[in-house]
């Protein structure tokens, strides 16, 4: 009978392990995931400023991001927008598994991954050359071609996919009852629509161009907050 009870004893001891090294391995899988999170949008904005400072003719109050992916170090930027979408997916993924179960778990990382795709596209199809850049080029928006089109439209989708992301993560935030940071992604979805509006319907000016670069940065600033925010609370059980 003593031998019974020590062999049950073991296996229980071993069951107890095993699950506990799997929801230690599932939690640093999670973490890690969402660690691309933190990085994505400080990487993207560096790469862009680095650019912004060097290249000729490129001026941050008047010329868009998303033009430093033409001419002949055009490569640079449609890089950068493939870095970073491949980031966003996996923060993406770190969120599903992070926010499950409970409301958000499941459209909150669907919007942010189609976020991510319309990245992916902005890379995939060129801004035209506008507004003097790349140098020589003529003043004005000039023509769009059928890649400029998609670039824009793609640019949209991903903006209000973010947009919306903020506001279900808010009202998850708010179902917990964790009312500042409700109120943090709400008003970090409101901002960044109010950006992506203002450039939509500036007109090239500059206030709307530096507008929506605010709006960039406050967007990217939340997801890098709710990546740290959400790696810290990661448990064995939850990731």
């Amino acid at each position: 009978m003593a031998c019974e009870e020590k062999a049950v004893v073991e296996q229980r001891t071993r069951s107890t392990w095993k699950t506990r090294h799997q929801g230690d391995r599932e939690t640093g899988v999670t973490k890690s995931l969402l660690g691309y999170g933190v990085i994505a949008g400080p990487v993207y904005v560096a790469v862009v400023l680095a650019q912004a400072l060097t290249r000729d003719g490129f001026d941050l109050t008047r010329h868009a991001w998303s033009l430093l992916a033409n001419g002949d170090l055009g490569w640079i930027q449609i890089t950068n927008f493939v870095v970073t979408a491949a980031t966003t997916l996996a923060f993406a993924v770190g969120l599903r598994r992070a926010l499950a179960p409970g409301r958000g778990a499941t459209w909150a990382p669907r919007l942010v991954g189609a976020y991510s795709a319309a990245l992916l596209a902005s890379g995939a199809f060129r801004a035209d050359p506008a507004m003097g850049f790349p140098a020589g080029t003529p003043e004005g928006p000039g023509e769009v071609s059928w890649h400029g089109n998609l670039h824009f439209a793609s640019g949209a989708v991903g903006f209000l996919c973010l947009v919306a992301a903020c506001f279900v993560v808010g009202s998850r935030f708010a179902a917990d009852g964790r009312r500042g940071w409700a109120a943090y992604s709400r008003l970090s979805g409101a901002l960044f629509l109010a950006s992506f509006v203002a450039i939509a319907t500036g007109g090239g000016a500059a206030w709307a161009t530096l507008t929506f670069v605010g709006g960039v940065l406050i967007s990217w600033g939340w997801m890098s907050a709710l990546s740290v925010h959400l790696y810290r609370r990661v448990t064995p059980g939850r990731g």
